[in-house]
Protein backbone atom coordinates (compact mmCIF):
# COMPACT_ATOMS: atom_id res chain seq x y z
CA UNK A 1 0.00 0.00 0.00
CA UNK A 2 1.46 3.79 -0.80
CA UNK A 3 1.92 6.21 1.71
CA UNK A 4 -0.71 8.70 2.32
CA UNK A 5 1.63 11.31 1.99
CA UNK A 6 4.10 12.77 -0.50
CA UNK A 7 6.97 15.01 0.39
CA UNK A 8 7.93 17.79 -2.07
CA UNK A 9 9.91 20.74 -2.76
CA UNK A 10 8.47 23.98 -0.41
CA UNK A 11 8.63 27.49 -1.64
CA UNK A 12 9.57 30.64 0.29
CA UNK A 13 5.95 32.15 0.01
CA UNK A 14 4.98 28.64 2.15
CA UNK A 15 7.43 29.93 5.22
CA UNK A 16 4.64 30.73 7.28
CA UNK A 17 3.36 26.76 6.99
CA UNK A 18 6.78 25.77 7.22
CA UNK A 19 6.90 27.73 10.59
CA UNK A 20 3.86 26.06 12.15
CA UNK A 21 5.24 22.31 11.42
CA UNK A 22 8.25 23.49 12.65
CA UNK A 23 6.69 24.77 16.17
CA UNK A 24 4.53 21.87 15.70
CA UNK A 25 7.46 19.10 15.62
CA UNK A 26 10.10 21.50 18.18
CA UNK A 27 7.26 21.86 20.90
CA UNK A 28 8.93 20.16 23.63
CA UNK A 29 11.17 22.14 25.50
CA UNK A 30 13.31 19.42 26.59
CA UNK A 31 13.74 17.55 23.75
CA UNK A 32 14.06 20.71 20.90
CA UNK A 33 14.99 24.01 21.07
CA UNK A 34 12.90 27.01 20.10
CA UNK A 35 10.84 26.99 17.30
CA UNK A 36 12.03 29.05 14.05
CA UNK A 37 10.09 32.12 12.73
CA UNK A 38 8.73 32.37 9.56
CA UNK A 39 11.47 35.35 8.81
CA UNK A 40 14.14 33.12 9.85
CA UNK A 41 12.98 30.41 7.32
CA UNK A 42 12.20 32.94 4.60
CA UNK A 43 16.02 34.47 5.52
CA UNK A 44 16.82 30.95 5.31
CA UNK A 45 15.50 29.66 1.96
CA UNK A 46 17.21 32.86 0.14
CA UNK A 47 20.61 31.86 1.19
CA UNK A 48 22.56 29.95 -1.77
CA UNK A 49 22.24 26.13 -1.74
CA UNK A 50 19.47 26.14 0.43
CA UNK A 51 16.24 23.82 -0.01
CA UNK A 52 13.06 23.37 1.76
CA UNK A 53 11.34 19.70 2.16
CA UNK A 54 7.53 19.95 3.18
CA UNK A 55 5.51 16.14 3.78
CA UNK A 56 1.92 16.57 3.53
CA UNK A 57 -1.15 14.61 3.60
CA UNK A 58 -4.39 15.57 1.54
CA UNK A 59 -5.30 17.24 4.72
CA UNK A 60 -2.49 18.94 6.46
CA UNK A 61 1.29 19.31 6.46
CA UNK A 62 3.08 16.35 8.65
CA UNK A 63 6.95 17.23 8.33
CA UNK A 64 9.67 19.62 6.81
CA UNK A 65 12.90 19.81 6.15
CA UNK A 66 15.46 22.62 5.55
CA UNK A 67 18.71 21.39 4.02
CA UNK A 68 21.97 23.61 3.18
CA UNK A 69 24.16 22.45 0.56
CA UNK A 70 28.04 24.08 0.12
CA UNK A 71 29.92 22.71 -2.69
CA UNK A 72 30.47 19.28 -1.80
CA UNK A 73 29.03 19.00 1.91
CA UNK A 74 25.47 19.16 2.89
CA UNK A 75 23.53 20.02 6.28
CA UNK A 76 20.08 19.00 7.51
CA UNK A 77 19.36 22.32 9.01
CA UNK A 78 16.36 21.25 11.10
CA UNK A 79 14.07 18.67 10.20
CA UNK A 80 11.38 17.39 11.56
CA UNK A 81 7.87 15.10 11.47
CA UNK A 82 4.62 16.38 13.47
CA UNK A 83 3.43 14.18 16.71
CA UNK A 84 0.33 13.15 15.13
CA UNK A 85 2.27 11.75 12.12
CA UNK A 86 4.95 9.92 13.81
CA UNK A 87 5.44 6.08 13.95
CA UNK A 88 4.74 6.14 10.37
CA UNK A 89 7.88 5.79 8.74
CA UNK A 90 7.75 9.33 7.80
CA UNK A 91 10.92 10.45 9.47
CA UNK A 92 12.89 8.09 7.60
CA UNK A 93 11.35 9.31 4.23
CA UNK A 94 11.94 12.38 5.13
CA UNK A 95 15.76 11.68 6.02
CA UNK A 96 15.78 10.01 2.66
CA UNK A 97 14.84 13.07 0.65
CA UNK A 98 17.16 15.18 2.19
CA UNK A 99 19.92 12.60 0.94
CA UNK A 100 18.87 12.48 -2.23
CA UNK A 101 18.14 16.21 -2.62
CA UNK A 102 21.96 16.33 -1.47
CA UNK A 103 23.47 13.78 -3.75
CA UNK A 104 21.21 16.20 -6.29
CA UNK A 105 23.05 19.28 -5.45
CA UNK A 106 26.51 17.07 -5.96
CA UNK A 107 27.17 16.91 -2.24
CA UNK A 108 29.49 14.09 -1.06
CA UNK A 109 28.34 13.80 2.62
CA UNK A 110 25.67 15.00 4.27
CA UNK A 111 26.08 16.19 8.23
CA UNK A 112 23.29 17.17 10.75
CA UNK A 113 23.41 17.89 14.36
CA UNK A 114 21.08 16.30 17.29
CA UNK A 115 20.85 16.74 20.84
CA UNK A 116 22.61 13.56 22.58
CA UNK A 117 19.61 13.25 24.56
CA UNK A 118 17.13 12.54 21.84
CA UNK A 119 17.26 9.32 21.63
CA UNK A 120 14.25 9.15 19.31
CA UNK A 121 16.14 11.09 16.62
CA UNK A 122 19.11 9.18 16.88
CA UNK A 123 17.96 5.75 16.34
CA UNK A 124 16.15 7.26 12.85
CA UNK A 125 19.34 9.15 12.06
CA UNK A 126 21.81 5.39 12.60
CA UNK A 127 19.19 3.11 10.70
CA UNK A 128 19.25 6.01 7.71
CA UNK A 129 23.08 5.58 7.89
CA UNK A 130 24.26 8.42 9.68
CA UNK A 131 27.41 8.23 11.79
CA UNK A 132 28.71 9.56 14.91
CA UNK A 133 31.81 11.83 13.51
CA UNK A 134 31.64 14.37 16.86
CA UNK A 135 30.29 15.54 19.73
CA UNK A 136 29.84 19.69 21.00
CA UNK A 137 29.92 19.69 24.77
CA UNK A 138 26.92 22.35 25.87
CA UNK A 139 25.59 22.73 22.84
CA UNK A 140 21.79 22.48 23.11
CA UNK A 141 19.95 24.12 26.01
CA UNK A 142 16.77 22.33 26.67
CA UNK A 143 14.69 21.94 29.82
CA UNK A 144 16.55 24.17 31.64
CA UNK A 145 20.35 22.56 31.16
CA UNK A 146 22.81 22.07 28.46
CA UNK A 147 22.43 19.18 26.59
CA UNK A 148 25.61 17.97 24.20
CA UNK A 149 25.20 17.71 20.09
CA UNK A 150 26.41 14.95 18.01
CA UNK A 151 27.14 15.66 14.76
CA UNK A 152 26.53 12.70 12.41
CA UNK A 153 27.68 12.06 8.72
CA UNK A 154 26.45 9.72 5.97
CA UNK A 155 27.74 9.76 2.77
CA UNK A 156 25.71 10.28 -0.48
CA UNK A 157 25.78 9.59 -4.33
CA UNK A 158 28.09 8.25 -5.99
CA UNK A 159 30.37 8.13 -2.63
CA UNK A 160 27.52 6.00 -0.69
CA UNK A 161 28.06 2.46 -0.24
CA UNK A 162 25.25 0.87 -1.69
Amino acid sequence: MAAAWRIRPALAVEAEVLAAVHALCFADPDVAGPAWSAQAIVDLMGLPGVAALIAQDEQEPLGMALIRTVVDEAEILTIGVTPTARGRGLGTALTQACVDTAATAGAAALYLEVAETNAPARRLYAATGFEPVGRRANYYHLGGQSVAALLLRRAVGANAAG
